[in-house]
Formats: structure tokens, C-alpha cells, sequence
């Protein structure tokens, strides 16, 4: 497995930390389970950590390369430093005395460097996306949000040359066809999971003696990067709404938000966060929204079965791990109706959908669940059962079934010992 930008044992919500990190780590362990060793390459972003780490079960490794400053990096500046991360591996492999039967990579720069091994090892190379530049710069509301030159020409060049791609949702494999204009006869679909055995509900007042809120308090959640694409600034607004209608007060409601470093120092804080901090000063709601930065996978769960719903109103997701989390809770999930949240939450089923960019709409659906206990109850309890279905064993089956249907087409002489 290729991850290079971003490590699957990064503490969720961090710049580059999010549904991608969760999906490499919980798909290796499951790979594991089923007896398939697994060596996952990612650069060494702190000298200080292990260059090997053993913690994704039997069978697995984390590997951290040096490439360039072992030190978090814009990824505006990794491109340079993928040649270094290519010739780490070789240099790994080859102490090692390991020839790899596939390579799966995840994002565009990872996909890159995985073109260059296959040359030499001659193992089929899978691709997974998880976003992809030519969506983030339809929906991009400033310049620094738009994909570089690069990224788009890189996405183009994987999606004609990898043995196989794998998409989250049949609406990722419509914009292969749609903005890249490539034939998806090389596509396969295979849905995240979700950990059962960690996302399950949990008794609201437990859950909020866990994460120390008053027990006559009632929480909204949002859990993600911190960046315009995510639309916090629309749920913002809308939490702004309910408080012109008195929710607020009435339920006293706040509204938790993971992800980010709220603390940094002045020069070091994320000009995304500053503006959101700043919105919420304008809106009359810094006391009712409390920005809680970091939070380790572990303790998730806990946040979502507390809360009264959980919040997505992003501009573009190509899955929406986070709603399928909350939804296992028991808790129903707000969301925009783009992307992947278009397909996995059930509009009055599991959550309501809302349109993009929409904050008088999305307070309209927050105001009906505050309101209405019944149909919260109703809804969550259908959310906690339609997750079931969504397992990362499914997930391994289906692509131990891709990865040998691959395997199958290497001639006997190329294929390792």
C-alpha cells in the first residue's frame, strides 16, 4: 500500500488527516485478518517516530521513508520529494529481500510513485483516488482551493495507465466519465466499512459524561478537516439561524467541532480556522460553539452518540466516512446531497440530505430533529442498522477478489516467490 502524503495512524482531523486515513489503516488490518501481510509506505513526517511500526495487526507494517524534512509539508511542496520516497521503498524492499505481489495506492501522488515500481517489479498496480482535482475545482470557492496543473495531468496519466481503479460509489465512477472522459471498464466499485466493534451506540448520558458536557445540554457535530471545502461556515450560519429562533436557549445547543489546532500559536493557526472563529464572533455563537481540535479514532464514538445529529455540509466528499461512524452510533446525519453522502445517507431514513451551501435549509432539518424527539429516535435507530452492512471484512473480501482476478493475468515467470 501507497499512502505517501499522509500517514493511516495520523490522529483524525489534522490539515491532512481525514476518511482516507481511516480506510487505508482499517482496510490493512482487515487484509490481515484474512492472512495477507501488508507493508504500507507513507514519508516519515517526525524524526522522532519509529521508521517501522507493527500496529496494524499480524502480518502488517507502517514503514515512514525519509523524503525531504521529516517534518509535515504543504502539498504544494511534496512532488519534489517523490523520488526520494520511490527510492526509500526500493532501498526497503531490497534489505528486506521482498518482492511484492500488488501495489494498491491511495491519491494521486501516491499513484505516481506506485507507476515507477511497477516498471521494475512488474506487480499490477490498483488506484484509489479518495478525491479528485477536477471535482475539488468545480466546487472551489477561492484560488488556493483549486487542484494544480500538475495534480489534473497526474490523474489523467493513472487513470490511463493503472491495471484497475477502485471507486467508493457509482458517483465517483460517473465523474470518471463525466470530467475526465475516460471508458470505466477498468473500475471497480468497492464501498468503505465501518468498525462495528467501535461504532455502536452508546447511551447518550454515558457517552456525554465521557466527553464532559452537562447532561441538559444538547450537541450538534462536526467532524473534519478544516478547510472551506468542508462548509463549516454554512453550518455556522445556520446555527447562527437557530438562535434567532430561540433554539439555542430552549435546548441549550452547542456545537462541537473536531478537527484542526484551534490552540496554535497566533503565527502558526490555519487561516481557515482564524475566519471560522471569526464568523463565529459576527454571528453572535463563539459561546455555543466549542472548537476541540484533534481527536484520536478511539474516542469518536463517543462524540457522535452524544450528539443530536452530526453535521456534513460539505461542498464535495467522494465518500463520507464520518457519516457512516455517526450513523453506526445511532445518530442521524445532516448532510449535503453531494458525492458519496448523495448515495449513503438515506434522505428521511437514516438523516436528511440538504443542498449545498444552503444554511437556511440545513437549519430548517436541525431545527425538525431538536424538535421532534420521536423522529430522531426513529431515524437513528434506522441509521445504527443500515451501517451494519458496511464492514471492512466485506470491504478485504471484495478486494482480495479484485487483487486475484489481477494476479491471475501476470505471467507464472513474472510473478514473485
Amino acid at each position: 500500500m501507497l499512502s505517501f502524503h499522509t500517514c493511516p495512524l495520523a490522529t483524525l482531523g489534522g490539515k491532512d488527516t481525514g476518511g482516507m486515513n481511516v480506510y487505508v489503516r482499517e482496510l490493512v488490518r482487515a487484509l490481515g485478518r484474512l492472512g495477507v501481510g501488508v507493508d504500507v509506505f507513507t514519508r516519515s513526517q517526525d524524526e522522532h517516530v519509529p521508521h517501522v511500526l507493527h500496529h496494524l495487526g499480524y502480518g502488517n507494517r507502517v514503514v515512514h521513508v525519509p523524503a525531504g524534512p521529516e517534518s509535515p509539508l504543504d502539498k504544494g511542496g511534496l512532488p519534489r520529494h517523490l523520488p526520494a520516497y520511490v527510492q526509500g521503498i526500493r532501498e526497503f524492499a531490497g534489505r528486506k529481500g521482498l518482492r511484492y505481489d500488488l501495489i494498491h495506492s491511495h491519491y494521486w501522488l501516491s499513484g505516481l510513485a506506485g507507476l515507477e515500481l511497477r516498471a521494475e517489479w512488474g506487480a499490477p498496480l490498483i488506484q484509489t483516488f479518495h478525491t479528485l482535482g477536477e471535482m475539488k475545482n468545480r466546487v472551489a470557492r477561492g484560488p488556493e482551493e483549486f487542484a494544480s496543473p500538475e495534480r489534473l495531468e497526474g490523474e489523467r496519466k493513472l487513470l490511463r495507465e493503472v491495471d484497475w481503479i477502485v471507486a467508493s460509489t457509482e458517483a465517483e465512477v460517473a465523474l470518471f466519465r463525466w470530467l475526465y472522459r475516460i471508458e470505466t471498464d477498468r473500475v471497480s466499485v468497492i464501498e468503505p466499512g465501518v468498525d462495528a466493534a467501535r461504532f455502536y451506540p452508546i447511551p447518550a448520558d454515558e457517552a456525554k459524561e465521557f466527553i464532559r458536557i452537562g447532561q441538559d445540554r444538547r450537541a450538534l457535530l462536526f467532524v473534519g478537516r478544516i478547510e472551506p471545502l468542508k462548509g463549516l461556515d454554512s453550518l455556522l450560519e445556520a446555527l447562527a439561524l437557530l438562535k434567532e429562533r430561540g433554539l439555542l436557549r430552549r435546548h441549550r445547543l452547542c456545537l462541537l467541532v473536531i478537527g484542526g489546532e484551534p490552540d496554535a500559536p497566533a503565527e502558526r493557526i490555519d487561516a481557515e480556522m482564524n475566519r471560522l472563529k471569526q464568523l463565529c464572533r459576527t454571528f453572535g455563537i463563539a459561546g455555543s460553539v466549542e472548537f476541540l481540535g484533534r481527536r484520536d479514532q478511539d474516542t469518536l464514538q463517543y462524540y457522535y452518540a452524544a450528539a443530536e445529529a452530526v453535521v456534513m455540509p460539505s461542498h464535495y466528499e467522494s465518500f463520507g466516512l464520518v457519516a457512516l461512524e455517526a450513523m453506526a452510533c445511532g445518530t442521524p446525519v445532516v448532510a449535503s446531497e453531494t458525492g458519496g453522502l448523495a448515495f449513503l445517507v438515506k434522505d428521511g431514513e437514516t438523516g436528511f440530505h440538504v443542498p449545498t451551501g444552503d444554511p437556511a435549509a440545513l437549519a430548517d432539518k436541525l431545527e425538525l430533529l431538536l424538535e421532534d424527539a420521536a423522529l430522531a429516535a426513529r431515524l437513528g435507530a434506522q441509521a445504527a442498522e443500515y451501517a451494519r452492512g458496511f464492514t471492512w471484512r466485506k470491504v478485504a473480501e471484495q478486494a482480495m477478489e479484485l487483487y486475484w482476478k489481477l494476479l491471475e493475468k501476470v505471467p507464472a515467470s513474472d510473478q514473485p516467490l
